[in-house]
């Protein structure tokens, strides 16, 4: 019996060369975080390359800048020679995030969101009842009318009538107004943790699939820190923190001044934050406090909660912190809202909006 031989194991040398589309993603990546800054994107690019021999014989970052400038995802200036990006490489940072975070989501006609309700112009299912005045008269149901009318009155003397008749059951399609906060202050990128990338991700996923699946809804962007601005969805891949407080009463605010001017019935807004309010502002002056749950900060933020409540707004926070200190505040401000509440870590928190977004969709608030 010869049994068995070892030998030394020799791994397959097959490592996959780096082409355009793997540039690409590290290159948006990088775009991303340096706020739109396309020079200072290949900078760093470039000083990966050199670390870890992304090049090959074949492709390297030169040519990699060749073809981003023949595809269109970026321009050079004719009077400096300054790199900039284009529409195109923003389009394609929101379909990247959309596929990392939802995965592919096939675009659907018509765009709205189910409720509980049947409505003539939405989408059929499998639920028959019988046919009412007012009905559209595509629902009937051709093959259950007859049967009925077979049943009811009999082969030999054959009719159907407006009893008879049955309908297939459709579900209503509303809209759905959507405003999404994202904390910019400073807390975001502080200890050692990135969470502005991941909440801006979540924003262009959602931005997209909206975009793509629900191109009837409306969604505004707003970021806040001591102030809070309104930003345009193509402005997201670029949105940076700065030497910001947080100020969720400006947020919240402008959130639901955006929200009274959409007419359809459900709206909703999505705040993801990793602190607690520490800023307000009081006519031209800011009120901060950084180092507590300041009561005048607090009793104000809970105050426009309550109004989001009045008004029919859903609000649901995604907390990217599980500190003890925060939970009290997060159970209050979602108890006067009436809404719900996450402790998200950054690789669950596109599971959670999406999730939510998707529960929110049945619902007439």
């Amino acid at each position: 019996m010869l049994g068995y031989r070892f030998a030394g194991f020799v791994p397959a040398q097959n490592k996959k060369e780096m082409g355009f589309e793997q540039f690409l993603n590290i290159f948006t990546q990088l775009l991303s975080i340096t706020g739109g800054r396309v020079e200072e994107a290949l900078s760093w690019l470039t000083n990966l390359d050199n670390k870890y021999k992304l090049s090959s014989p074949n492709y390297g970052v030169g040519d990699f800048i060749e073809d981003l400038k023949k595809k269109g995802y970026i321009q050079e200036s004719s009077k400096d020679g300054s790199l900039s990006y284009t529409p195109r490489t923003t389009q394609h940072i929101r379909q990247r995030a959309l596929e990392e975070i939802f995965g592919k989501l096939k675009k659907a006609k018509g765009g709205e969101h189910k409720t509980p309700k049947s409505d003539k112009h939405g989408e059929a299912n499998t639920d028959k009842r019988n046919f009412e005045f007012g009905d559209d008269t595509s629902q009937i149901d051709h093959t259950d009318s007859i049967r009925n009318a077979q049943i009811n009155h009999g082969l030999s003397h054959f009719k159907l009538t407006e009893q008879d008749l049955t309908v297939n059951e459709r579900e209503n399609m509303s809209q759905t107004a959507t405003v999404l906060l994202i904390d910019i202050s400073h807390s975001m990128i502080l200890y050692g943790e990135d969470r502005i990338t991941p909440a801006k991700k979540v924003a262009m996923a959602l931005a997209e699939m909206i975009k793509t699946k629900y191109p009837k809804d409306s969604l505004d962007v707003i970021a806040f820190g001591n102030d809070a601005k309104l930003i345009k969805v193509s402005e997201l891949p670029y949105l940076e923190v700065g030497p910001y407080h947080t100020n969720t009463i400006a947020g919240m605010e402008m959130a639901l001044d955006v929200l009274r001017k959409r007419k359809c019935p459900n709206k909703q807004i999505f705040m993801i934050t990793d602190g607690k309010p520490t800023c307000m502002k009081i006519g031209i002056k800011y009120y901060k406090n950084s180092f507590g749950l300041d009561p005048k900060i607090i009793n104000k933020t809970l105050n426009l909660a309550s109004y989001a409540r009045k008004l029919g707004v859903s609000v649901t926070t995604f907390m990217i912190a599980s500190d003890p200190y925060l939970k009290q505040f997060v159970r209050d401000f979602t108890a006067a809202a009436n809404g719900n509440a996450y402790y998200s870590d950054l690789n669950r928190l596109g599971k959670f909006v999406f999730e939510d977004f998707k529960n929110n969709r049945r619902k007439q608030f």
